[in-house]
């Protein structure tokens, strides 16, 4: 449960960390207030696997920092050493029905499935339109999220809140 000590930890997976769980790192550290502390990885970067250059201008254009935003491979997140995660979001279809790694604290988990921005083939500008659907849809859970009470946010009912924000 956060407290205004802790924040609650988030974990935003996909498969290459460069788009959707990128935007959602952002976008929750942005909208967090101090509640909630976001994190972003991939179950497979690519070698020198950097944040999608239209993600970043997108995030920058709704006023979200993007300093610090970098492609890590989710296994950054399941030692002893990396922060405790209370709650791990997946924001791809294709990680979907990968198998996680272990994760210390057994945090709560759900999925929330988005189309891939940076798959469309077409014009500068309607790429740059599908990163800000995205973008749009990725804030419409986060806001729905970092508005749920305390009570909703404490672990044992943290994963069905979770779940229940991927059918809006």
């Amino acid at each position: 449960m956060t407290t205004p000590n802790k924040p609650l930890n988030v974990l935003f997976l996909c498969t290459h960390n460069s788009a959707r769980s990128i935007l959602a790192e952002a976008l929750l550290n942005h909208l967090g207030q101090g509640r909630f502390k976001a994190f972003s990885a991939g179950s497979s970067p690519r070698d020198n696997q950097q944040p999608n250059p239209l993600g970043l201008q997108v995030l920058r254009a709704a006023g979200v920092a993007t300093d610090g935003l970098y492609s890590k491979s989710w296994d950054e997140f399941a030692g002893a050493e990396a922060p405790q995660m209370d709650l791990i979001i997946r924001v791809c279809d294709n990680a979907a029905g990968e198998v996680c790694p272990y994760w210390p604290g057994h945090p709560a988990t759900a999925h929330w499935g988005y189309a891939d921005p940076s798959a469309l083939d077409g014009t500068e500008e309607e790429k740059l339109a599908a990163f800000r659907q995205t973008l749009q849809a990725i804030r419409h859970r986060l806001s729905l999220l970092v508005n749920l009470t305390d009570a909703r946010l404490n672990q044992t009912a943290l994963e069905s809140s979770a779940r229940s924000l991927a059918n809006t």
